[in-house]
């Protein structure tokens, strides 16, 4: 085995140089993993709470067995009969409404997101997309155009004419808040102004957008109503429903198999795409529609083929996924674990001024971190400095959302509530010790009863100045290097930013 340096300097010559490490300075190097847990070279053991892809946990065995099993005797492309792929179309599409029967087997997500807008375009015989502010749906060119999340750095050319972006229905940072008496109506009028405004510019809409769930976002949860009423101005432009469910499917959210339920039963989406966790870390992905969707993509007479797409191996090692989640009630886990975590961190929200806001369903869940709550100022250092912190602890966590200021929770489902303890009184300590080096705790004082009563160092100890100077380097010119997990992020300037 390679050296870590030797890594780093193979990869430096052979590796494009956009393809980024997490933690660039000090890049972790992984050689195993297990369940809820990665492992160094020298065998440190860190606690991952960010890898959604290993859904059912890293290295299960059942789905290795599986796909071994199965890779022993045959993989080959669809345009074969074969039982696995037809099983398991019919297990997946039992776990969403009636309508969605169809699927299309391809690769990532991306893959997915991509063919969904085929079917959008082709179906509405439209062109045009409504997109949500700081979404990201992939990585590939026709995505890149509807994801603000990625365009936004390119400029104002970035933005296509096609494009249009609706406000993220965030009720803590956006244009309607947790006060407002309908804030799911109102960011839905918004979309039906846009769909207003490109008829009269003789423009068509061929389809909505969205993530079940936004989680570059910001791990924001639309509010009630939301997607309904969208989707009712949508169909009557002619358009579809796209819910991206490659982040939050699979039963994350606990009480659900897919985050879009969580709107109610009365909302069904015209098309779902899903990827990450579907495989457990192995590349496949699925596009599910109705019916009359497919019926009218398949009447352009282009075939649809997938070289790879739904092969026997990746099929055997989806129905192992299935049957894991099942079998280990891993639902039930997202939801008591996730409610654990939830009121563990909103403890913290009482204690501590640098946490603004909690929010989350089952272990899909968001910290975001304020340097004023009265005004709701980004804390982006702060949570730069935590998630790196946290790093030298062997916890693997993100900071995320349009200001790199969310803390977010999106582990393997598996993760127990001993996890969650430990994380939380780790962060517990860490923000402590930010809010005396920083002065937080004076400026945007808690009552008494709610203050924080850990041994914290005092001022002038050697501790607290290391501590504003390692803040210090942050808010300066470390904000501009590669941020944990989510190394694509936005540049976020590094004067202090306003709201």
């Amino acid at each position: 085995m390679y050296t870590k340096a030797e890594t780093v300097e193979l990869r430096r010559k052979h590796i494009g140089p956009s393809c980024k490490v997490f933690f660039a300075k000090d890049p972790i190097k992984i050689v195993r993993a297990c369940g809820q847990y990665m492992f160094d070279e020298n065998g440190e053991k860190y606690l991952d709470c960010i890898n959604n892809v290993a859904h059912v946990g890293h290295s299960h065995p059942q789905v290795t067995k599986a796909a071994v099993k199965q890779m022993e005797l045959l993989n080959t492309n669809s345009r074969f009969l074969h039982d696995n792929l037809v099983e398991y179309a019919k297990r997946l599409t039992a776990t969403l409404p009636e309508e969605l029967s169809v699927c299309y087997f391809v690769n990532s997500g991306s893959e997915a997101n991509d063919l969904a807008l085929r079917l959008a375009r082709q179906y509405s015989g439209h062109q045009d997309v409504i997109t949500l502010d700081h979404a990201y749906h992939g990585h590939v060119t026709s995505l890149i155009d509807i994801s603000p999340y990625k365009f936004n750095q390119l400029g104002k050319e970035g933005k296509k004419e096609f494009v249009h972006v609706a406000p993220s229905p965030d009720i803590y940072r956006g244009k309607y808040r947790e006060d407002h008496q309908d804030p799911g109506s109102a960011y839905a009028d918004d979309v039906k102004k846009i769909i207003e405004e490109a008829q009269k510019n003789g423009r068509k809409i061929a389809a909505f957008i969205a993530e079940s769930m936004q989680s570059c976002g910001g791990q924001v949860i639309p509010p009630a109503g939301y997607f309904q009423k969208v989707a009712e101005t949508i169909h009557k432009a002619g358009g579809v429903f796209i819910a991206d469910e490659v982040q939050v499917g699979f039963g994350r959210v606990g009480k659900h198999f897919w985050g879009f339920q969580l709107q109610g039963e009365d909302f069904v989406p015209d098309i779902v795409t899903m990827g990450k966790p579907i495989g457990n870390g192995h590349p496949m992905s699925c596009v599910v529609t109705t019916r009359q969707i497919a019926e009218a993509f398949g009447a352009s007479g282009l075939e649809y083929f997938n070289t790879f797409g739904g092969n026997p191996v990746s099929c055997a090692i989806g129905l192992a996924v299935l049957d894991v989640i099942e079998k280990e009630d891993l639902r039930r886990n997202a939801t008591e674990v996730g409610n654990y975590l939830t009121g563990l961190l909103k403890e913290q929200k009482e204690k501590h001024p640098l946490v603004g806001d909690v929010r989350g369903v089952g272990l899909f869940v968001g910290v975001d971190l304020v340097k004023d709550r009265h005004k709701r100022t980004p804390a982006t250092a702060e949570a730069q400095h935590i998630i790196y912190k946290l790093k030298e602890r062997k916890i693997l966590l993100s900071a995320d959302g349009p200001y790199r200021n969310i803390l977010k929770f999106k582990p393997p489902m598996c993760f127990s509530k001993e996890d969650a303890k430990f994380v939380v009184d780790q962060i517990d300590e860490l923000l402590t010790d930010l809010e005396e080096a920083t002065g937080i705790t004076t400026r945007n004082k808690l009552p008494k009863t709610t203050q924080c009563k850990r041994k914290v160092p005092t001022e002038g100890s050697s501790q607290l100045d290391g501590l504003s100077e390692s803040i210090s380097h942050i808010s300066g010119s470390a904000c501009r290097q590669e941020n944990g997990f989510c190394a694509e992020s936005h540049t976020v300037p590094c004067k202090r930013i306003r709201t």
